[in-house]
């Protein structure tokens, strides 16, 4: 029996590692996949990267309604959530345009209704565009994994940053590195971004499997 076993499973770890290494995502020079893509935002209107793209780049942020790294947790943790304007402010103020993408196709018909993301882009002041990731394909695309997940591209659609907001979800207040403000404000003066990448933390996108 174990060696029909071990066998077996070391095969479905080879095809899984392969899968794996099949979609490693965009890399860092990469240019934006599916920028013709249309997405439907809360306001009614179709968008697509490239319509959403301002002349120094586009700022795109996985996120969704309920993730506590997106929304926080009451009296432990504020979330990112509450730092999303900020970031708009300065990305249209350097010529950046920004857009939230919710790709939790498996709660669709509950949370992360089109419905209920105008709610909580009401609710929350939301300045930026709020979209519809249809069956994940931007996700799937990108091979975007956490809400949030972000990726800052140039004036020419080439990825310059991709990982994490800054170092500390729980409290704006003590940041230490603000990787994307950081990189927003060196792409656009042409100077090199001293961290281009840093790992993504926060809930899995609700992939449709």
């Amino acid at each position: 029996m174990r060696k029909v076993i071990l066998p077996a499973l070391a095969t479905i770890f080879i095809i899984a590692a392969s899968a794996f290494t099949l979609n490693p995502g965009i890399e860092i020079g990469q240019k934006a996949p599916s920028t013709d893509y249309k997405m439907m935002g809360v306001d009614g209107k179709a968008q697509t990267l490239e319509g959403l793209k301002k002349e120094n780049g586009l700022l795109v942020i996985f996120s969704c309604n309920t993730c506590p790294f997106v929304v926080g947790r009451e009296g432990a943790s504020a979330g990112w959530e509450g730092r999303y304007n900020q970031l708009f402010d300065i990305s249209q103020s350097m010529g950046v345009g920004m857009v939230l993408v919710n790709s939790n196709e498996a709660k669709r018909g509950g949370d992360d209704s089109l419905e209920a993301m105008r709610k909580h882009a009401k609710d929350n002041g939301y300045k930026m565009p709020y979209v519809v990731d249809t069956n994940s394909e931007l996700a799937n695309a990108f091979d975007a994994r956490t809400t949030p997940h972000v990726y800052l591209f140039n004036g020419e659609m080439e990825l310059v940053y991709k990982g994490a907001i800054d170092d500390n979800v729980d409290d704006a207040t003590q940041v230490k590195a603000n990787y994307l403000q950081d990189a927003i404000r060196k792409m656009t003066t042409g100077r090199p971004i001293d961290t281009p990448e840093t790992k993504a933390l926060g809930c899995s996108i609700k992939r449709v499997s």
